[in-house]
This record gives structure tokens, sequence and C-alpha cells, in this order.
């Protein structure tokens, strides 16, 4: 017990802080909805395939250099048309722009997610969170167990009687052990979409990972150059008729030669805020090529899709929302107080006589 107590007080410590910047990034993020305040973000959805491929056109059409479009959702009425390098734009669903922006250091929801997801360090970034999330899991399961000894102490306090290592540790124990479901949800949900064996492990009871690895595969396609004035409203039109219920998420270019262009939906019955339902055409006709339904993916493909939505609040309306702003904030007062009590707080060494 010695043994996992000392591996948790000094594991805690060493990465104490990134956990409580992601708790706290995380907490900020799940509402980023609600706190961009700008223009027409509160406009009705617009599903109408017609309209929606006439302001596709006009927007591609106006801004060359994007790669994409990111269409407006029932909590958020802006287009994001995203560009190289970060660049992008918020445009209201008649084309018009609201905003623009170079990259992504001025617009805060962005850089935001950089840091949550990356820490500003792109895939090695990335990895470091994947590691951090791993401690997390290390955390809650050896927290659960070394908090059994003293479970006849518990006192439930948000916030320690006092700035002393003994209080501080002892609050650390009972709010840990209250948020410990939340705090592993969100840790194992992070964990499962960075690192593979994570989510290999979680989806085995329901499908072999091999079995969701083809199910998410993207399919080997050919397509012809773009063509100069694409035909949008055929293919949403088509999009539209292959799947009625679904609603338009994601749009992207093609980035290379030979490249389909894509498009992602959102089918009724998904969590996943911008749809796995993907279909795609040929760049220079506009012909369907391929089209994937989400809803007929394997049990186990299904099961990672909702790692995400679970994640980040996206799924459950406002009640989840706050139960995941709960999560976000106790790992950043658990993870600093942790830091904290263990370099400047530590008990002083008696001198030898």
């Amino acid at each position: 017990m010695k043994l996992l107590d000392l591996v948790h007080r000094w594991t805690g410590g060493l990465i104490g802080l990134v956990l409580a910047m992601l708790g706290l990034t995380g907490a900020i993020l799940v509402h980023e909805d609600s706190w961009i305040t700008l223009p027409h973000t509160s406009d009705t959805l617009v599903r109408d395939p017609a309209r929606v491929a006439a302001v596709t056109e006009r927007l591609l059409t106006a801004n060359p250099k994007a790669n994409g479009i990111v269409f407006a959702s029932e909590r958020f009425g802006l287009h994001q048309l995203r560009g190289a390098d970060g660049a992008g734009a918020y445009a209201d669903q008649a084309g018009a722009i609201v905003t623009r922006w170079s990259s992504q250091w001025e617009r805060p929801e962005l850089w935001l997610f950089d840091l949550h997801h990356h820490l500003f360090a792109g895939d090695a970034g990335e990895t470091v969170i994947g590691v951090a999330g791993l401690c997390a899991l290390l955390f809650v399961i050896t927290g659960v167990i070394l908090w059994w000894r003293t479970r006849g102490t518990f006192a439930f306090r948000l916030w320690p009687k006092r700035l002393s290592r003994p209080a501080i540790v002892m609050q650390h124990r009972d709010l840990g052990i209250v948020v410990a479901p939340l705090l592993l949800l969100s840790a194992l949900t992070g964990t499962m979409m960075i690192f593979k064996p994570v989510a290999a492990v979680v989806v085995a009871p329901f499908s072999s990972p091999a079995e969701v690895t083809a199910a998410m595969a993207q399919p080997k396609l050919k397509s012809g150059p773009l063509a100069a004035r694409p035909d949008w409203r055929a293919m949403l039109s088509t999009a539209r008729q292959r799947f009625p219920d679904a609603d338009f998420r994601v749009l992207s270019l093609p980035r290379k030669p030979g490249a389909p262009i894509s498009l992602r939906m959102k089918r009724a019955g998904e969590w996943l805020p911008n749809g796995r339902t993907t279909l795609w055409f040929d760049a220079s006709d506009g012909r369907l090529l391929d089209a994937r339904d989400a809803l007929a993916m394997p049990a186990g493909a299904q099961v990672f899709n909702a790692a995400y939505p679970l994640h980040s609040g996206k799924v459950g309306g406002l009640a989840w929302r706050l139960v995941m702003t709960v999560s976000g904030l106790a790992l950043a007062m658990l993870g600093s107080l942790a830091v904290w009590s263990f370099w400047f707080k530590r008990p002083r060494r008696k001198k030898r006589a």
C-alpha cells in the first residue's frame, strides 16, 4: 500500500498541472456554442438541400482557398469555412461572412481546442495528452483503493478547510471519490480517441477491433480533378435522398489529386455532432462513388463513435454538459492542489543532531 501511495503522489506531482489544464479547458469548451457571441449564432437551421447548395457555391466561389465547410447545426447557426494554416471564417446561412481570421490565435475556441487536444504541439502534444489520460485512469483506480482505508473519515468538501498539506490531502481524497466515476469516463473516452490499443480494449466485447477498423477505414476511391463549378445542388440532393433523416455536417474538398469530395452527415440516431455517415463524390462530375451509413456500422464502432460526444458534452443536452463541467472543474482543482501540496507543502525533514 505504501508503494501504491508513493506512485499516486509522485505521478500526481509530476503531471497534475497538465491534468488541471485539461480539466479547465475541457469545462470551457463544453459550452463553446454558448459563449461564441457572434451575430446569427442562434439562427434556425436551414435543411433544404437547394438553399444549402446555393450558399455552398457562393462561399466556395468567393473563397477559393477554402478546403471545406462545417455546416451550421441546431445549436450553432453559422457555417465555418476552413482554410489552410488555421485560417477560416464564419458565415451566416445566407452566405454572408460574419467574421474572418488568418490564424487560430484570432479565435479563442480554436486555440483552446488546440491546447486541449495537442498542447500547441501537434502529434507530439497529442501523445502527451494521451499519456496524461492514462495517468488519470491510474489515479482513479489507485485513488479508490487508497481511499478505502480511510473511508470512515469521509467528509465531502468542495474546498480544503485550509491550504495546509493535511487539509488538502483530505479534501483531495474525499472529493476524488465522489467524482471518480466522471473522471474515469472523461479519461477513458479521451484516451480512446488517442491510443488505438485503449479503444480496442473498450470495443472488444462488442466487435473485433479489426472489424471496427475495417468499418471506419476510408475506402480507396479514384476521382477526376475538381471541377471548376461542382454541381453542389445535385450532390446534396443525392445525399438527402440517400439519408432523408440526416443533416449536412462537413463538406471536404480533395487535398490531393485523385481524391474525391467527401460529405459527412449526421443521422437522427447518431450522437457524434458531425456524424459518421459519409458520402464520397467524384470531384469532376459529382457522381456518387460510395456511401457509408454510420448506424449500420458494427456495435464496436458505435461504441467508439460515442466516445467523443460523451467526452465533450455533445449529447444529453444541458444536463450532460453540466455533468461534464463538474468533471472538468473537479479535475482542474484536484490536479492543481495536488501539485501545490506535493511541491510546496511537503513536510520538512528533521535535521539529524
